[in-house]
């Protein structure tokens, strides 16, 4: 991936998190990111949430990094994998976070040449359970040279794989388009919020994952929050090390809130 993104590339960049969750327990972990963002349903177990890119628009960091820290430290605070498709000018492709797996990745250029991996294919579609036979061969025909496919093409051939496994991304939340139309069309569909700020607290009964959250006491609690602390710690050194501020800024929530649940499990202690 490119480390450097001329200002026309963040002009046209846009993203979507995919996550394998409804939209409760991915409002109660979406906080961590420190943005707010639309969210919606996407499907009977899928929903959707849409960065607005202050991040890539302001801060100089590629969109494909800041997406790749988001999908990391929403999938590691929580128990369903999370899909990243972003674009730019020059680029599209997508990462898949997955508990504490290296996330795993493609790209193409905006012609639609490939320029990934082919086993990254295999093994996104083992990690999220694709048929190996039909949804593979799909997969794997999208890292093929094909002059008739661009990169947004590319981007509707993998949600198209996806509606297999019950994504159903809402009308007009196009890969491609940009981050402004995409919060505009979001916002105006039914049920859509908008994610809280970062330090709300759902109660028990706001989400099924309210019992491994610090402040609610649940027995998980503890475990959740060590494994939040280690999960941060590689995350923020690797993207010092890289420069890389989405990285180093998704490492550091996830400490700084395993560190705060640590502490408060430690003060409820009798």
């Amino acid at each position: 991936m490119s480390t450097h993104e001329p200002g026309a590339a963040a002009a046209a960049a846009g993203a979507l998190l995919l996550c394998r969750a409804e939209p409760g327990p991915v409002a109660a972990v979406a906080p961590l990111l420190g943005e707010r963002m639309p969210l919606a349903r996407a499907g009977a177990e899928w929903s959707v949430l849409v960065p607005e890119g202050g991040p890539w628009r302001h801060g100089g960091e590629p969109v494909d990094r800041v997406l790749t820290g988001w999908a990391t430290a929403l999938a590691v605070g929580a128990p369903w994998p999370v899909l990243a498709l972003w674009w730019d000018a020059d680029r599209a492709g997508y990462a898949l976070a997955s508990g504490f797996r290296r996330p795993v990745g493609y790209e193409w250029l905006a012609d639609g040449t490939p320029v990934g991996e082919d086993e990254a294919m295999r093994t996104f579609a083992a990690r999220l359970g694709l048929d190996p036979v039909l949804d593979l061969e799909s997969l794997e025909g999208l890292t093929r040279t094909d002059s008739g496919a661009d990169s947004r093409s590319r981007l509707h051939g993998l949600l198209a794989v996806l509606t297999r496994a019950g994504l159903a991304l809402p009308a007009g939340l196009d890969p491609g388009a940009s981050a402004d139309r995409l919060g505009a069309v979001v916002r105006d569909l039914p049920g859509a919020r908008r994610t809280e700020a970062p330090g709300w607290r759902p109660t028990a009964d706001e989400t099924p994952l309210a019992p491994w959250m610090p402040w609610v006491g649940g027995p998980g609690a503890r475990a959740l929050a060590l494994t939040q602390m280690a999960a941060g710690l590689p995350l923020a050194t690797w993207g010092l090390r890289r420069r890389s501020g989405g990285w180093t800024a998704a490492g550091a929530l996830l400490m700084a809130h395993g560190a705060l649940g640590t502490a408060y499990g430690l003060s409820r202690r009798p």
